[in-house]
């Protein structure tokens, strides 16, 4: 079980995706990396968008958090499933709807109408097997998506390389935790 650490729904148990395909985010890390965003004051009024969402928990966490809206992407039925369920917590706790789910591959979603047009921050948190190749055409079919200034966070094995950013995507700092490492990047869409 997770859960989210602070915001108007802190507290709030999460539903964990059975099995061994997803892993959440930890407390320390998603500690850590909150206080960065917070820092940054990109929380507030954030259009989010959590692809490779597992149980939903860094979406849901920004939902609690401030962030307008959150919409949480997932391939894995089993993953949809949890996050459907904790979406629906979190929405009532934070007394509106904010979460939404959609089941969709991370590379064509990001062509879909149906997740919204932009995105102001954006959760990348892809099974350890995905290729650099792989992360870096996700990574190219987002820029379109992105609103200037948006924030883009990848967590990865603390082994992998940094990723092959888009045009107008720009590293602004790493931080490794454990077995994870996070990157920070923001967009620039005059860059590109």
């Amino acid at each position: 079980m997770g859960r989210i650490i602070a915001g108007v729904a802190g507290g709030l148990s999460l539903a964990s995706v059975p099995g061994t395909a997803t892993r959440p985010t930890t407390d320390r890390v998603k500690e850590a990396l909150f206080s960065r965003l917070e820092a940054w004051d990109v929380l507030a009024e954030a259009r989010v968008l959590d692809l490779f969402a597992g149980s939903g928990g860094l979406g849901i966490e920004a939902a609690s958090r401030g962030a307008r809206s959150v919409v949480l992407v997932d391939q894995a039925e089993a993953a949809v499933k949890v996050c459907r369920a904790n979406a629906k917590t979190a929405n009532q706790a934070i007394g509106k709807d904010v979460v939404s789910v959609h089941r969709a591959n991370a590379k064509t979603v990001l062509e879909a109408t149906t997740i919204g047009s932009s995105f102001t921050l954006v959760f990348l948190d892809p099974p350890y097997p995905m290729t650099e190749d792989e992360l870096g055409e996700i990574l190219e079919r987002l820029a379109p998506r992105l609103e200037p200034e948006a924030t883009i966070v990848v967590e990865r094995s603390r082994r992998s390389p940094e990723p092959q950013w888009a045009a107008g995507m720009e590293l602004l700092t790493e931080k490794k935790y454990g077995e994870a490492r996070v990157w920070f990047a923001d967009y620039d869409d005059a860059a590109r």
